[in-house]
């Protein structure tokens, strides 16, 4: 490879390192409210998603992934709603309660039976 050819691929890889570095830091990050919004924005159907896509800044795949994001989440709550999730500390609390009653049925159990043997005499 000749000189020319080195100080060619140098400077293509700094441009190609300068464009990363510009792509990184002018990517706009998205609040959920903002998200949300767009995404309400997008149900109202006043405007074509591709308008609504290009006015904020966001590629049309984008929106969609948000779409179904926000649907699953709705979906999610609203099961929830009906069979509401135990939380881990409700879980860890229930099962130390289980193995506390788990020992008191082995106590009173053992109890009953010396109950039984020594309430009966034997008749030898």
């Amino acid at each position: 490879m000749s000189m020319a050819e080195v100080q060619a691929q140098q400077r293509s890889d700094e441009t190609r390192a300068f464009v990363r570095q510009v792509k990184r830091v002018t990517h706009r990050k998205f609040s959920p409210e903002e998200k949300i919004r767009i995404v309400l924005e997008g149900f109202r159907g006043e405007v074509k998603i591709s308008e609504l896509c290009r006015r904020e800044g966001i590629r049309p795949n984008v929106y969609y992934a948000w779409l179904k994001d926000f649907m699953e989440a709705g979906k999610a709550r609203l099961q929830a709603d009906t069979a509401r999730d135990a939380t881990q500390a409700e879980v860890e609390a229930l099962k130390r309660e289980n193995e506390r009653l788990k020992q008191l049925v082995a106590e009173l159990s053992l109890q009953n039976l010396v109950l039984k043997k020594t309430a009966v005499p034997d008749f030898e």
